[in-house]
């Protein structure tokens, strides 16, 4: 019998073939039998060009074909490399070399695959695969290094589809407002795997815009944004407790939220978001509950299944509280790192954990608390600083909107904190005053040796500051500083 998770995804629409499936914001609208009838076209002809196993790259705008070519590669055994469209030719020869892909799809060549798909005959048969057998392979961001491609399972993303339609409570009349891009796991994974599961009307948006989201706001039930779609939601003062009157769920993942952001949001709407943790390599980890204290800074509980400790850089169990290494194990979590088994073998403990690099702390009844990439972990004189610490501090001062923490280079102590501070439009705050605002409240050594600010945070397009190029930016700050001093 065959595990393709496109018979998972398929029961949830199968009985309902003429029902909306995606809503575009100009009007039109695929049923899910437009959509299942265009990728079985789709994987009439793909089989006629690929064999079972060999990926297939797309870098394609937003739109329902993609989606379509999504299900042609799950129904036709070839597994899907999306890729961010913002690569540019350089980058994308890399992920040419290195998936060695047997079909590309850019934007006109997607055109040309509808075109050629409606000269043959919708492919019957569903590709009989393995839950190991191979879906997809996202490529993680390469801050550091050369990217890697993490394989995952048909097994990874329906176990993952699954909890997640079940725990996030997913009902029958649910329409999904999706303004998420669909290169992530986030947005193709995470929303359109669990909407098709449940049947779901997706509002299809090319992008996030505010404008279109508001009036999305009065049909749809569910949305999955990053913290940057709430952030500048607040910024518009027609989103309200009215306009969000229709609205049953708020999911926010893929970067942290402020607890600033999460009160003003609930104050707003009077809705609680409900903030999730995820990766590449493992889909949905931990969430907070439907059904229950959704706690701002904390992605909530291990989902059902999944098994999440927290460790030392040697592998030893921390006891409640500790700060260590998030280490996680589970059917989500992925088969390893395309064509790099010394680092997938590095990134496994023998028992099967995965070390995700982020650390973090459980509490004693077992939420998961986050505080920074294991990389960001600045050491200034030898003693440890969290810069999640640092910033849930800095963002409690009234006229800061948002902060990024930084260790850089300091020829006495080794490392120094940097606070890159974003103020709220009109405010001002000088280096003293923001000082004087943590003085009492963080220990000497944590507090910040300079403060930068600027008008915005570099992110990259999942929202997540890029704090590798703030690090870069600011690297010489110091020896700068000390070199003008003696001169």
């Amino acid at each position: 019998m065959s595990e393709n998770l496109f018979l998972t995804l398929a029961r949830g629409f199968a009985d309902q073939p003429d029902k909306c499936c995606l809503q575009l914001p100009e009007g039109g609208q695929w049923s899910f039998q437009q959509l299942d009838t265009l990728s079985a076209r789709m994987a009439a002809v793909l089989v006629s060009r690929a064999e079972p196993g060999d990926r297939v790259l797309m870098q394609v705008q937003k739109c329902p074909e993609a989606v379509a070519l999504y299900l042609a590669c799950l129904r036709a055994g070839l597994v899907l490399v999306p890729l961010n469209t913002a690569y540019t030719a350089a980058e994308l020869d890399y992920f040419r070399q290195d998936a060695e892909p047997a079909i590309e799809v850019d934007d006109q060549s997607l055109q040309r695959l509808c075109l050629d798909s409606t000269y043959v005959d919708p492919l019957q048969v569903v590709a009989e695969v393995g839950g190991d057998d191979l879906a997809a392979i996202l490529y993680t961001s390469g801050t550091t290094g050369r990217s890697k491609g993490a394989m995952l399972s048909h097994d990874n993303l329906r176990s993952n589809a699954l909890t997640l339609h079940k725990l996030w409570g997913f009902q029958a009349d649910d329409v999904l407002l999706h303004a998420l891009p669909i290169y992530h796991v986030h947005g193709l994974f995470v929303a359109l795997n669990t909407a098709l599961l449940n049947g779901s009307t997706v509002l299809f948006y090319p992008r996030f815009d505010t404008a279109t989201l508001r009036e999305g706001l009065a049909r749809a039930t569910v949305m999955m944004g990053v913290p940057t779609f709430y952030t500048r939601m607040l910024e518009e003062p027609a989103i309200n407790r009215d306009a969000c009157a229709h609205m049953r769920l708020f999911i926010c993942g893929s970067a942290p939220l402020t607890e600033a952001t999460f009160a003003a949001f609930e104050a707003r709407t009077g809705h609680r978001i409900l903030e999730r943790y995820g990766m590449s390599e493992t889909g949905m980890i931990s969430s907070n509950p439907l059904d229950g204290e959704r706690l701002a800074g904390s992605v909530g509980f291990a989902l059902p299944g999944v098994e999440v400790r927290i460790c030392d850089e040697q592998g030893k169990h921390l006891a409640a509280g500790k700060v260590g290494v998030v280490e996680v194990r589970g059917p989500n979590v992925f088969n390893g790192y395309w064509r790099m088994p010394e680092k997938t073998a590095a990134e496994f403990r023998d028992d099967g954990f995965f070390v995700t690099g982020d650390l973090g702390r459980l509490d004693g009844s077992g939420r998961l608390w986050l505080v920074g990439r294991e990389k960001d972990l600045i050491i200034s004189g030898g003693l440890n600083v969290y810069p999640k610490e640092v910033e849930l501090c800095l963002d409690s001062v009234d006229g800061v909107l948002e902060t990024a923490v930084i260790g850089v280079p300091h020829p006495d102590f080794g490392e120094a904190v940097v606070a890159v501070c974003v103020m709220v439009e009109g405010r001002t705050l000088d280096d003293a005053g923001l000082e004087a605002a943590i003085a009492d409240t963080l220990a000497r050594f944590k507090q910040p040796k300079a403060y930068i600010q600027r008008a915005d945070l570099p992110r990259n397009t999942m929202g997540k500051v890029q704090k590798n190029q703030l690090r870069e930016d600011y690297r010489d700050c110091f020896q700068a500083a000390r070199a003008a001093a003696t001169e």
